[in-house]
């Protein structure tokens, strides 16, 4: 397995095993073909031909007879792959790299959490649009699938904690309904930031008896009056929000077993209105909260930096099974190679996410092979020399950079597509 030292064979093994799955003595078992779907995700090329040939090139290299060429044999072992099997290790993963954070590291002791959701983008087959329909902006033969990726992060390691998919419009398939999925990767004392979309009653209040702790900004559709309520400072003050009336997502039971109204602390700081569930001024402070509420924007640059340097905006699987396996692979490496950034900083006494995810690639890129093929002190001693050099890549500190959402190189000057291309292919 790549990365064998943050997730070994036996521990994809033991999950098969938990599973009762059943599977003959083949080539591409199902530890070879997610050894292999790791490597392509991470890849530059990122197609199924790359893959085969590196799985073909290891077993000449451990005197093995060959394997095909062809793709086809590892495209059906892809699909044969458990879509539970890589959540559970995408959440083992993610769960160990939070629980085992650093007390330097913690913020007051705590652990961080970020909530984000966002979209990616797939190959038009029928299949995808039945599952995930494209914006009804796009004409028919004309646009792509789009589904809706939310994501719960680890502050501190950029670790994913847990995801959830669906749909990008439909009843019940927006960031709420997908974010309660993966309510339950959070540990009480965690705290949680994300932005005013998930400002919600029911959310703070399932947050709240879960006991997690949370900063969002304060909602559009919601009026603060600093004239009202327990005032705490300038335009810092404690206010109860009612019960709002029952969603359709809820049962009758679990709306009743909501609280009537919710103690909320709304403070204006920076220009932004926060709401939080941070009731006491002395220990935490109006300009802390601010201070807290910037770091929200990490989980914009880790989704970045998922969607633009491991390639993940733009899938390529031709159905909604394959586009949840590649988009569960993709945070699954992205795990493995935070694990090893967090080692490297331990390891540099620095912060995680001081250190460039893209320097920490391609050191790991230049290593893996030969730590791969190493044995003994020479094995140590490369992993040490890897280590070294993801921690010199650190990142600038920048706070409040902004940039301009333009483009600068123009694209090369061809009509845009106004007809399918069977069309118009039709017409040449």
């Amino acid at each position: 397995m790549p990365f064998g030292e943050v997730l070994s064979s036996e521990t994809a093994l033991r999950f098969l095993e938990e599973q009762k799955t059943v599977f003959r003595d083949r080539i591409f078992s199902p530890v070879v073909t997610l050894s292999a779907f790791i490597a392509q995700v991470l890849s530059e090329d990122h197609s199924c031909a790359w893959a085969v040939a590196q799985v073909n090139a290891e077993r000449v290299a451990q005197g093995k007879k060959p394997c095909s060429p062809d793709t086809g044999a590892y495209c059906q072992a892809r699909q044969r792959l458990p879509n539970d099997l890589i959540l559970q290790l995408l959440r083992e993963t993610g769960a160990k790299l939070h629980n085992d954070t650093l007390p330097g590291w913690l913020w007051r002791g705590r652990r961080l959490t970020l909530a984000d959701g966002s979209t990616v983008s797939m190959p038009d087959t029928p299949e995808n649009q039945a599952k995930f329909p494209q914006p009804a902006s796009q004409k028919p033969g004309l646009g792509f699938p789009l589904a809706r990726l939310v994501v719960l992060l680890s502050l501190a390691t950029g670790g994913v904690l847990d995801m959830a998919v669906g749909p990008n419009k439909g009843k019940k398939t927006g960031e709420h309904a997908l974010f309660r999925q993966v309510l339950g990767a959070l540990n009480p004392g965690d705290i949680l930031l994300a932005d005013r979309y998930y400002c919600s009653y029911f959310l703070l209040a399932i947050l709240r008896q879960m006991e997690v702790d949370a900063v969002f900004q304060v909602h559009a559709s919601r009026k603060v009056d600093f004239r009202r309520g327990r005032r705490l400072g300038k335009r810092d003050h404690i206010v109860e929000w009612s019960k709002p009336a029952r969603p359709d997502w809820m049962d009758l039971d679990a709306y009743e077993a909501m609280p009537p109204t919710l103690s909320i602390r709304e403070t204006k700081v920076g220009g932004l209105v926060l709401v939080s569930t941070f009731l006491d001024p002395k220990e935490v402070t109006r300009e802390e909260l601010g201070d807290l509420y910037k770091l929200r924007w990490t989980v914009e640059v880790h989704l970045k930096f998922i969607k633009e340097i491991m390639k993940m905006d733009v899938l390529r699987g031709k159905s909604p099974d394959m586009v949840k396996k590649e988009i569960g692979v993709h945070l699954l490496a992205c795990n493995l190679i935070r694990t090893v950034m967090a080692q490297a900083a331990e390891r540099g006494g620095i912060i995680p996410n001081t250190i460039s995810f893209k320097g920490a690639l391609q050191q790991m890129d230049a290593f893996t092979d030969k730590i791969a093929h190493a044995t003994g002190d020479g094995r140590a001693r490369l992993l040490d020399a890897m280590l070294r050099a993801i921690a010199h890549r650190r990142i600038g500190n920048r706070p409040g950079r902004a940039e301009p959402r333009v483009v600068k190189r123009r694209p090369k000057p061809y009509p845009r597509m106004t007809e399918p291309r069977a069309t118009a292919r039709l017409s040449l």
